[in-house]
């Protein structure tokens, strides 16, 4: 099955900041599952930031649509990609006070466009100019599985450390400066911090690596790029990778596989975890904390909750497993959406 896939998101100018939120959640909620429609949607007064995915193109066609509508937002840049596996397994809407953390939240981008550069522009300036600094804004793991030839990678666990390390670095205000992230919102805040700084001769990248995979697979950009859903990455052709999964232990992009010593399941873990005692030597948080309990004691693997859900819509009454037991009073269990929840036991 193709899943259709879009990122999008859509900044409100200070005179039309979106209002009543949790109205607002309600109605996205009801229209996702009205056109069955998965995903991850952050919501804001400054506006929304979100990928979402359906089974059915016309479904995602129609929210996509409804979105611009809803929002009147006719401006909306969606970057588009497919996968053969559900990169969501539900549909859910976080209110939070900022749609893309930064910890500047007064700054807001101007109307129109700030200093950007098309996937055509950025190649040229890539390929023509020397005299540049080229920073990747995106935290350390996302630079350590794929970035562009020649970027500085800040080193940081979190966006909101970004301005901190730009003061340390000491560069001229008269340089020009290139900046990129996944899909364009983290710029379109991290550029205002940069100017604030008093760099003005700099310039982000115009929908974000995605955007410039679309159009310029296999040229400037090296390796993959990591996405917030369970695709974890996509290649040079934005599908999804063969490569990484999510680390079970900490859940960062991980490569390395592993014969688990508790139940002898082959899974891949991250480079970290990889030289952590106990963690290095099981596939998942439940059977490293039975081998630290019972050392030498073999037991079967604790099925994850999408493998579950999986199995439900599979089987369906057939299913072999009806709950995973997580603890004594904690059981998951499949409602009658079908979806995996977590419930506590009298």
């Amino acid at each position: 099955m193709t899943y259709h896939i879009s990122a999008f998101y859509h900044f409100r100018r200070s005179e039309t900041r979106l209002q009543n939120l949790e109205a607002i959640k309600t109605d996205l909620e009801k229209k996702a599952e009205e056109l069955n429609v998965k995903g991850l949607l952050v919501l804001g007064h400054e506006g929304i930031n979100t990928t979402c995915s359906s089974s059915s193109k016309e479904s995602l066609d129609a929210f996509k649509k409804w979105i611009i509508d809803y929002f009147q937002a006719a401006n909306i840049a969606f970057k588009d990609s497919k996968a053969d596996k559900p990169p969501f397994r539900r549909y859910k809407v976080k209110i939070r006070e900022e749609i893309v953390t930064t910890g500047i939240p007064e700054m807001m981008p101007p109307e129109g466009k700030n200093q950007h550069l098309t996937p055509t522009e950025w190649n040229k300036v890539l390929k023509e100019e020397s005299d540049y600094v080229m920073i990747d804004t995106r935290n350390w793991y996302e630079y350590n599985i794929g970035t562009f030839k020649g970027a500085i990678n800040p080193n940081i666990e979190k966006f909101t450390d970004f301005p901190e390390f730009i003061e340390n670095q000491g560069i001229s205000k008269e340089k020009k400066m290139l900046v990129f992230c996944t899909g364009g919102i983290r710029c379109e805040k991290g550029i205002l911090e940069l100017q604030k700084q008093g760099y003005h001769n700099v310039f982000q990248l115009e929908g974000g690596i995605l955007n410039y995979l679309a159009e310029y697979p296999n040229d400037q950009y090296n390796g993959e790029c990591f996405v917030f859903d369970h695709r974890v990455s996509v290649d040079q052709n934005l599908a999804p990778s063969e490569r990484y999964t999510l680390c079970p232990h900490c859940g960062q992009p991980a490569d390395t596989t592993i014969e688990c010593k508790r139940c002898d399941y082959h899974e891949k873990i991250c480079v970290t975890c990889l030289n952590e005692p106990v963690k290095q030597d099981t596939c998942s948080k439940n059977c490293a904390n039975q081998w630290v309990l019972h050392p030498g004691r073999k037991g079967a693997r604790q099925l994850l909750p999408f493998e579950l859900e999986n199995m439900a819509a599979t089987l369906g009454e057939k299913s072999p497993v009806k709950e995973i037991r997580v603890t004594r009073k904690k059981v998951t269990r499949i409602n009658e959406k079908g979806e995996a929840e977590t419930v506590i036991l009298p």
